[in-house]
């Protein structure tokens, strides 16, 4: 069995991925931490709580950072629905979480299993920057830290040049890629050439007919509609999912080692993962970055989980 620990903002795509790691017969996931991003924590906590619960599993739910490190928070409630979840009247509330926060939890279950933890990152890197922040040795314990966020290469979706995640929180993004962990970083460039699904590859998972399939199309119901006309897409497109099909399979993508900054400004100047292809800044790579992907190895992996 591998050991997963799984930091999330829970929204639509974020479910999905959640499903893909908790059906997977050799993953332990030994926790699901919580941040605030695409939603408030507090529907974060619910959507991942109903998410566990909908799997059977039974992994522990922590809370972790409401907003970022030195920010207000700004979701992304336009492009999952306010619920998070496409807004399609799923019961997301009254569930409880597992008692400790999320930073806390980060550090003191990457210690006691230290070497032996893939970490697992779908949202702001608040909660991680924080434990780091406390306890920097932490980045050493860590067996493989994969982190949806940031582009390899190309646009961004929330500026013309940022993705969301790294947007949201870029000092905490800037201390996770400097704590000296081993890194890969799958983009959002990956997720639309490799993850988007139309209507009639949507309705092919649809198809498998069970209850996991029929919900990992159906909370993207808002997703579906932003992606076609905001992102110009032909449907809606799975960052995280494919991002957790890496973290189970690396052989799923291609990757390369390049040293990746982030900036902090603001405007046009916050939050892009600047990619040193070429070298120039002469600096060491520090950080794994998916450059392709297997669409059929991943679309494989994500009709398993739900079958």
């Amino acid at each position: 069995m591998r050991n997963f620990i799984i930091d999330t903002d829970t929204a639509s795509d974020d479910a999905a991925a959640l499903v893909m790691a908790l059906r997977q017969p050799d993953i332990a996931v030994k926790a699901i931490t919580v941040v605030a991003g695409n939603v408030p924590l507090s529907q974060a906590l619910q959507n991942a709580l109903y998410t566990v619960e909908l799997c059977a599993a039974d992994a522990p739910v922590y809370a972790g950072c409401a907003k970022p490190l030195l920010r207000e928070l700004e979701t992304a409630q336009d492009v999952h629905g306010r619920d998070g979840m496409g807004d399609i009247g799923l019961p997301l509330q009254g569930r409880e979480p597992a008692d400790g926060h999320a930073a806390d939890m980060l550090r003191e279950l990457i210690n006691a299993n230290s070497g032996d933890i893939t970490l697992v990152t779908l949202g702001p890197l608040t909660n991680v920057a924080l434990a780091l922040l406390r306890e920097p040795e932490m980045a050493r314990s860590v067996s493989h830290c994969y982190i949806m966020g940031g582009i390899g290469s190309g646009h961004g979706n929330v500026t013309p040049t940022a993705e969301f995640n790294i947007w949201v929180d870029p000092e905490a993004a800037k201390i996770v890629f400097e704590s000296g962990m081993a890194m890969t970083m799958v983009g959002w460039d990956i997720s639309w050439k490799y993850a988007t699904f139309d209507a009639k590859q949507a309705e092919e998972i649809r198809r498998i007919g069970s209850p996991l399939a029929e919900f990992v199309i159906d909370i993207q119901a808002t997703l579906t509609e932003f992606s076609m006309t905001e992102n110009a897409l032909a449907g809606f497109d799975l960052p995280d999912p494919i991002t957790m099909a890496a973290a189970i399979d690396p052989s799923v993508a291609e990757y390369k080692d390049y040293w990746v900054d982030v900036t902090t400004g603001e405007g046009l100047a916050r939050g892009i993962t600047v990619v040193d292809v070429l070298g120039v800044s002469r600096k060491a790579p520090q950080m794994r970055v998916a450059t392709s992907a297997d669409r059929s190895a991943f679309v494989d992996m994500l009709k398993r989980s739900v079958s």
